[in-house]
């Protein structure tokens, strides 16, 4: 088998929800061991979001492939000892338990940076490590609102979340990308070091282009629903089937073609309420009648091809359904099949083909199922594990 990049890292993941296993799962994409640490019984609370994937919750078999899970409680000493174990071998520590909980177990960097030179210790948090709000709880739709995103995001008269765990997502994959470059840097230096992500400033860096367009107190990007907001004619558009049919221009050129191709109606493109961005975004009700007008007399079908035909950006208003079936992905050969507690899943692969490697795609673990395997490993006998499952510390 090819050598994966991270074939040899050992992870150690204390987790829950999304924002952590996102980042470690992707981790393990790569060739990492990931030691997925768990409450003994329920194990990670995501497990029972729901029951939507053969009995199994939907946010947990996404983020949780190719992991080993370890029960462990850490509140017992003996379970802390075989924690303290594992990272003596260990490359990375990712923790985003509540604030302040990791490092008074002694598990925070600062507690473990002498004994560990080159352990990379990742804390996923709210807000930060320090600061007025570090204490403060954070849950996605909470870091949502925090961060701006749901004053851009919606309609006109209300405000509208994001349709999955977007600020998680944001904190995950800016744990992961910091992860690789620490492991990059302890390539040169010999060192580890301390990464500390919070999901506020994750996504207040994808927030970059509002923040930018209401500088010094301008005028925000309004809500648009599912239009952009300050480029037009540009989000969905009915069609006289009752279809939607998501078009995007980005310039005059396209503009001209729009109107000649699509519309059929040159002129309409040197109409002076239109003849630029600034305009039509001005007059976009005005527009917005005509093209509805020029759609109405077309299947969506129809629009698309002509959309085509004038090579301007479009998309069907895909749903789940459509994105499984998807025929792209199918013809790119993007999915496989992982094992799980319920069962073979379908799994989509990683964005990004490699030719030098495949990623490992392999089971979502069950609470604990690797828990005995991993305590013989580290040398205790039968009669120990016993002792530590009576106890409750495993």
């Amino acid at each position: 088998m090819t050598q994966r990049p991270l074939d040899g890292i050992t992870v150690i993941s204390l987790e829950h929800a999304i924002a952590a296993p996102f980042c470690t799962r992707q981790l393990a994409d790569l060739g990492a061991r990931v030691i997925k640490i768990e409450r003994p019984g329920a194990g990670d609370f995501a497990r029972a979001y729901d029951q939507r994937v053969n009995g199994e919750a939907s946010h947990f078999v996404w983020v949780n492939r190719s992991k080993e899970s370890l029960t462990l409680d850490l509140k017992q000493p003996e379970a802390l000892q075989v924690l303290q174990e594992l990272l003596k071998d260990a490359d990375v520590l990712v923790q985003n338990l509540a604030p302040g909980a990791a490092a008074r177990m002694g598990l925070g960097y600062d507690s473990l940076k002498d004994s560990h030179p080159r352990l990379i210790v990742c804390d996923i948090s709210g807000y930060g490590e320090d600061g007025p709000y570090r204490d403060k709880k954070a849950y996605d739709l909470l870091i949502q609102s925090e961060a701006g995103f749901l004053s851009v995001t919606g309609t006109p008269d209300e405000p509208c979340k994001a349709g999955n765990s977007v600020a998680d997502i944001a904190a995950g994959m800016y744990a992961y990308s910091s992860v690789l470059a620490a492991l990059l840097q302890r390539g040169r230096t010999g060192q580890g070091g301390h990464i500390d992500v919070s999901m506020l400033e994750a996504l207040g860096e994808w927030m970059g282009y509002p923040m930018y367009y209401a500088y010094q107190g301008a005028t925000p990007p309004p809500r648009s629903a599912a239009a952009h907001a300050t480029i037009y004619p540009y989000g969905p558009f009915k069609a006289g089937d009752g279809g939607t049919v998501m078009l995007g221009l980005q310039n005059e050129r396209e503009w001209k073609v729009f109107c000649a191709v699509v519309l059929r109606d040159a002129e309409l493109a040197t109409d002076p309420r239109f003849d630029s961005n600034a305009r039509r975004n001005e007059h976009r009700e005005a527009l917005k009648a005509l093209i509805l007008t020029a759609f109405g007399a077309l299947s969506s079908a129809e629009v698309l091809a002509r959309l085509d035909e004038a090579q301007i950006a479009n998309a069907r208003m895909n749903d789940m359904a459509g994105l499984w079936a998807h025929p792209q992905l199918q013809a790119r050969e993007r999915w496989r099949e992982v094992g799980s507690p319920a069962g073979s899943i379908p799994a989509l692969l990683p964005p990004g083909r490699h030719s030098s490697f495949d990623y490992r795609m392999e089971a979502v673990p069950a609470v604990g199922q690797h828990t005995e395997a991993i305590l013989h490993r580290l040398g205790r006998s039968e009669a120990d594990i016993a002792a530590l499952r009576e106890r409750g510390a495993i």
